[in-house]
């Protein structure tokens, strides 16, 4: 190195006094833009390397923000789950108490208007085994319990007392296999005994294959069993199979048709009621909309605008209805009372029905005034008809006069000839 420096030594020594002249230019000289050469160089040597670092510290910083922010976005996710996790929760927790409170209100309007004295019970555990199907209720022996006391809701039968303990009873629910009571058809009056089979379903034993059962029909509890008082719903027949010599019949049990039971009655004293002949009637019944009023026809009067020329009031009720207001109106227009009485009584001359301002025939339609008949067609040269003897001409008017002279040309006061 010294040995190149001893040998280029005036050069390197000309190059460095060039440079310092050039440095010295630089910083004295400016541009067109005032601006001096010296500034202008050494932005344009840093700026490139200034945008590197500046593109690489920002790509730092937005990579270690961005991972910081997904740890905040994954623990504001768990967050808004386990939040939502306990709305849901919280729904289904009012849903049920909503449901209950419903439920209590029924059997509440259910005890108020049965005539059988019943006790209102929870629900409290459910035990439900192979063969057999239990519930457990708050009620025992200290609210008067007693065995085989029948155990109902408002849609139907649910059970019978099998169990009694001091503040609990066991509820023996009608799909076990070991229960049976006494049924009835509303429709047909079939008697039958009904069954657990262990499944959703019933069955009803000992129809007789000649009593008429259908699906759909209502079956009621008898009385006969001594356990549940007569004509409480029991449920709806959904199969029906002949058989010798008793019917093969299964039944949905209406109280058993909405899930878990959550609150029962007990039945104290039953007292025996009707068989119904038509179903319960908390059956839900379609109504449709009341259609469009219809459109008023052309030239009707009762249509016409309120204070015009020709506008009348529309006459509500029947076709009959309608004409007796019409000759009510005409009788009125010629004082005098229709129906008899004090003023009817000094009338000396007749309503004249003739003056009818609507004709009855269309004012029951709605088709304004009716127009005049049209005059019979005579013929040149020819007579006009004769009436009929016994018949006053179609131009004379019906007074008591022309009435008493028609019935002296006939012979009769009714027009008919006398021998």
């Amino acid at each position: 190195m010294e040995s190149f420096l001893n040998r280029y030594r005036n050069i390197t020594v000309l190059l460095l006094v060039i440079f310092a002249q050039l440095i010295l230019l630089a910083v004295q000289v400016k541009n067109d833009q005032n601006v001096r050469f010296i500034r202008v160089w050494t932005v344009t040597a840093v700026s490139p390397l200034a945008r590197l670092m500046e593109g690489m510290r920002g790509s730092s910083i937005s990579f270690i923000h961005n991972y910081i922010t997904l740890h905040d976005s994954d623990a504001e996710n768990r967050r808004l789950r386990a939040e939502n996790d306990q709305l849901k929760l919280d729904k289904i927790f009012l849903s049920n108490e909503l449901n209950r409170a419903e439920n209590a209100k029924a059997l509440e309007l259910f005890q108020q208007q049965s005539p059988s004295k019943t006790l209102a019970a929870s629900v409290f555990s459910m035990g439900i085994g192979s063969s057999r199907k239990v519930l457990w209720v708050d009620r025992g022996s200290v609210s008067k319990v007693m065995r085989e006391m029948a155990v109902v809701i408002p849609d139907g039968i649910v059970g019978k007392v099998t169990d009694v303990y001091p503040t609990a009873s066991v509820v023996m629910l009608i799909t076990d296999p070991m229960f049976a009571a006494g049924v009835v058809s509303g429709k047909t009056h079939a008697h039958g005994t009904l069954k657990g089979t262990g499944t959703p379903l019933c069955k009803v034993d000992f129809v007789a294959f000649e009593d008429k059962v259908d699906v759909g029909d209502w079956f009621y509890t008898s009385g006969d069993d001594r356990i549940f008082p007569r004509g409480m719903p029991v449920g709806v027949v959904k199969s029906v199979r002949p058989g010798q010599p008793y019917k093969e019949i299964m039944l949905e049990p209406s109280g058993m048709a909405h899930g878990s039971l959550e609150d029962v009655l007990i039945v104290v004293e039953g007292v025996h009621q009707e068989i119904p002949d038509t179903p319960p009637a908390n059956q839900r019944v379609y109504l449709g909309s009341a259609p469009p009023p219809l459109a008023a026809p052309v030239g009707d009067v009762a249509a016409a605008p309120a204070g015009s020329p020709g506008a009348e009031t529309p006459i509500p009720g029947t076709e009959a209805d309608k004409a007796r207001a019409l000759y009510q109106k005409s009788a009125d227009s010629q004082d005098i009372v229709l129906g008899g009485g004090a003023t009817g009584q000094n009338i000396k001359r007749p309503p004249d029905f003739t003056k009818i301002p609507v004709d009855p025939r269309t004012a029951v339609q709605g088709r304004g005034p009716a127009a005049p008949l049209a005059a019979p067609v005579q013929k040149k040269g020819t007579a006009p008809p004769m009436p009929a003897k016994g018949t006053a001409p179609a131009d004379l008017k019906t007074t008591p006069d022309a009435v008493r002279r028609a019935n002296q040309a006939s012979g009769g006061p009714g027009g008919i000839p006398q021998p």
